[in-house]
């Protein structure tokens, strides 16, 4: 009541309470009835909603905890149609849906002044500026990493500022998928136009394409897919061109012996690329057998890990997360085990990982894996687009972004 007697002309409520709040005991003011539910989205949404107008309500508001890709639809199909209807997708999963909320017809949509104080909310400067959510509407395309996890891509930043340089109306956003299907349904109703795909997709990806590039298929993972106009689902493979790009200007690949550390969809493209430029590629993973698969697939050999701190390599790939934010103080080798020239580390986030850290220590050439991150990424943005992607801008957006954490 106070709220309302100094000039507020909205005050919110909780259902309960608001049932049995009389009106007529406050004067002025609008009324906006509340439901918040913190564990799960439940089934009878539209009957919640028709419950809270019934408590003489101005407009309503459903905040619920969104376990999935699907839940986040559901929270979203309440406000089409309607002006007086607010919906929010709670949590990382229902972050997308909350970028999308005002597009989708949501009334209003939520960000945090300053810090923020729960999973999937999103800061004012990132819903107005990064997202461009108030911006955002039926035309425009939608794009997005898949993955798990997903909080510490920087891939939204790169592309995001890269859309708006080049003024295309478009926004990627980044979706915690912990089942492909849930993501895959939400295809259609988000008007999704192509999503890039991470750890730990690239590899279960492939079968739920329509088409596949002949390389991506060969490599056996996928990193980037294009939506069809016929909704057909085309997968390619960019991180092949980014360990190139990453390499080729440090070390004379013809006829150089790389060890790969790791054996899945990261370390198969590292792999195939390699290859395809003549180095002589070792294989070695925590799976011995996995390791033995790729070498073969490359004609490389398969090497144990007491092998490697006898011998030496032109260079050391490590192709697992080991070490990736927020478990940033581990290494997937030791200090003993880089016998080498040079040590390239996939991992991003951090920019300096534990593992070029041990590199540089014993005077080793180090490449970090921001490299190989802003070249696919800029390669992904080419092939959605058509267009020439704005690389100095990307490029500085990332390194500035990584450079940042590093001082924090």
């Amino acid at each position: 009541m106070l709220a309302v007697r100094i000039g507020c002309r909205w005050y919110d409520i909780e259902h309960e309470f608001a049932s049995r709040f009389d009106r007529k005991w406050i004067r002025g003011g609008q009324r906006l009835v509340s439901l918040h539910d913190f564990r799960s989205t439940p089934k009878n949404l539209r009957q919640i909603v028709a419950r809270l107008h019934a408590c003489d309500a101005d407009a309503v508001k459903i905040a619920t905890q969104c376990n999935s890709i699907a839940d986040s639809l559901r929270v979203l199909a309440l406000a089409k149609g309607r002006k007086n209807v607010i919906a929010v997708p709670m949590g990382e999963i229902g972050l997308p849906a909350r970028v999308l909320a005002l597009r989708e017809g949501s009334a209003l949509a939520y960000a945090a002044v300053g810090e923020k104080t729960a999973p999937g909310q999103l800061t004012l400067d990132e819903m107005k500026n990064l997202y461009r959510a108030d911006k955002l509407e039926r035309k425009t395309r939608v794009y997005g990493v898949i993955g798990d996890p997903i909080s510490h891509s920087l891939s939204p930043l790169m592309h995001n500022l890269a859309f708006q340089q080049k003024r295309i109306n478009s926004v990627y956003l980044p979706f915690l998928v912990r089942d492909i299907k849930d993501f895959l349904g939400a295809i259609k109703p988000l008007g999704i136009a192509g999503f890039s795909v991470t750890l730990p997709h690239k590899e279960k990806i492939l079968r739920h394409l329509d088409v596949c590039d002949p390389l991506a298929a060969a490599i056996g993972a996928v990193n980037t897919v294009v939506v069809r106009a016929n909704g057909k689902l085309y997968g390619s493979n960019t991180d092949y061109v980014g360990v190139l790009r990453a390499l080729e200007r440090r070390v004379r690949l013809l006829g150089s012996r790389v060890l790969i550390f790791g054996a899945g969809g990261v370390a198969r493209a590292v792999a195939f690329a390699l290859a395809q430029a003549g180095s002589i590629v070792c294989v070695c993973a925590r799976r011995m057998d996995q390791a033995d698969m790729l070498a073969r697939a490359v004609h490389g050999e398969a090497v144990s890990r007491t092998r490697i701190r006898k011998e030496f390599f032109d260079a050391i790939v490590n192709a697992t997360p080991v070490g990736m934010h927020p478990k940033a103080g581990e290494s997937p080798l030791a200090a003993k085990e880089l016998n080498c020239r040079l040590v390239f580390d996939t991992v991003y986030r951090p920019m300096k990982t534990k593992l070029l850290c041990l590199a540089e220590k014993r005077g080793i050439e180090t490449v970090t894996g921001a490299e190989m991150f802003i070249a696919q990424g800029t390669a992904q943005w080419e092939i959605w687009t058509g267009r020439r992607a704005p690389v100095a801008l990307m490029r500085h957006a990332v390194l500035n972004a990584l450079r940042h954490e590093g001082k924090v």
